[in-house]
């Protein structure tokens, strides 16, 4: 290669090296400028201004059923459908089977454990027949009335101590109520439905093999329901005065009414205040469903220190609040409601409400707009 050419080389190396070097320190400028910038999101807030009002007694609640069983067997082996084909939401009545485990081994070996008991009665009846003559006949008709297939026979009157001694000593007395312990567990491989209801989960198929113990399904008892409510300490009494309310849908549309069925004596950590009982009975043409959010109200008026905010400010008894920036969540209790508003308790006075459902985000800082 000659000498200029050379050069030339050395002369693209250290230029094309300048240009990459160059690039890359701009690039990381922008990294660092990226890096140092913080997004601001406008929020629209209020400051808390707590005063008295005059609100009507109202909370807020879930409907449940007053009765949830877990479906479990106490025996193992493999599970079979029922009388109805299970999934969530599935509805059942009562005596319908829901599900059974195959019993087919623990059958013949109840049977085979009757022809035994037979067996042992026929082996005795010399003796009794020379010992006891009077009694023979009622042992023969027991021993004729076990049949494999059948529930056993009720076991003959023992008309004396001495009769008994022998009827023992020949195990028959044992073998007898060993059978009727294994005739009863028979019965635990069916489960029938104790109740109108409705599947809400299921965790095994038919087909797999369960466990004592092991859980199947769950389900519910459709048609009665009951209603926890968070009541402020200081309103129970007014709330257990009154006995009934009324339960409002979203719209605030009435729906049903209840009658208190027990108050709890323990605060509710969560919402700080009394969990509060209530059945729930629809009105006419109305529906209830297990899981459905109602407002609960009395009608009573109370005096009380409360913050004013939108609907749309309060979800699940929760607020945002905007502090140095950053959005919190906040629990307050719902003391009343209007049409489109709330009244709030559990607010200090100067704290900035977001009038909006936000969600916190990190390396955004947040600025309130007062509205």
């Amino acid at each position: 290669m000659k000498l200029s050419q050379w050069v030339m080389l050395g002369f693209f190396i250290i230029l094309s090296g300048g240009i990459f070097w160059r690039l890359k320190s701009n690039q990381k400028d922008e990294v660092e400028k990226t890096k140092n910038k913080v997004s601001e999101i406008f929020v629209p807030i209020r400051k808390v201004k707590n005063s008295i009002q005059s609100v009507s007694l109202t909370s807020y609640g879930q409907v449940a059923s007053n009765l949830e069983l877990t479906v479990s067997f106490e025996v193992q082996g493999k599970l079979e459908k029922g009388a109805v084909f299970l999934k969530p939401g599935s509805s059942f009545r009562k005596g319908q089977v829901l599900y059974q485990v195959n019993n087919e081994e623990a059958f013949y070996t109840l049977s085979a454990r009757k022809s035994s008991l037979s067996n042992l009665v026929l082996n005795a009846m010399p003796d009794i027949e020379l010992d006891f003559p009077s009694e023979k006949n009622k042992w023969i008709g027991f021993m004729n009335e076990i049949n494999p297939a059948k529930l056993l026979p009720e076991l003959p009157l023992i008309n004396s101590s001495k009769e008994k001694m022998f009827i023992s000593s020949r195990n028959i007395l044992v073998e007898y109520y060993n059978l009727k312990s294994l005739e009863s567990r028979m019965d635990k491989y069916i489960w029938l439905a104790p109740f109108n209801g409705t599947v809400i989960s299921t965790f095994a198929e038919p087909g797999s093999i369960v466990s004592p113990g092991f859980q199947v399904a769950k389900i519910i008892k459709t048609g009665s329901f009951e209603v926890k409510v968070p009541i402020a300490t200081n309103d129970v009494d007014q709330f257990k005065l009154k006995g009934k309310a009324n339960f409002l849908n979203s719209e605030g549309k009435k729906i049903a009414t209840g009658k208190i069925l027990r108050i709890s004596n323990v605060i509710n950590q969560q919402t700080q205040a009394n969990d509060v009982y209530y059945s729930i009975v629809p009105d006419k043409d109305k529906k209830v469903y297990s899981g459905m959010f109602v407002n609960v109200s009395i009608d009573q008026y109370s005096d009380k220190t409360t913050m004013i905010l939108p609907r749309a400010a309060v979800k699940n008894n929760k607020v945002y609040l905007l502090k140095n920036s950053k959005i919190i969540r906040q629990e307050v209790l719902i003391a009343g409601s209007k049409q489109d508003s709330v009244f709030v308790t559990g607010l200090d006075n100067n704290q900035l409400v977001v009038l909006e459902q936000v969600e916190a985000e990190e390396g955004i800082s947040y600025k309130g707009i007062y509205r």
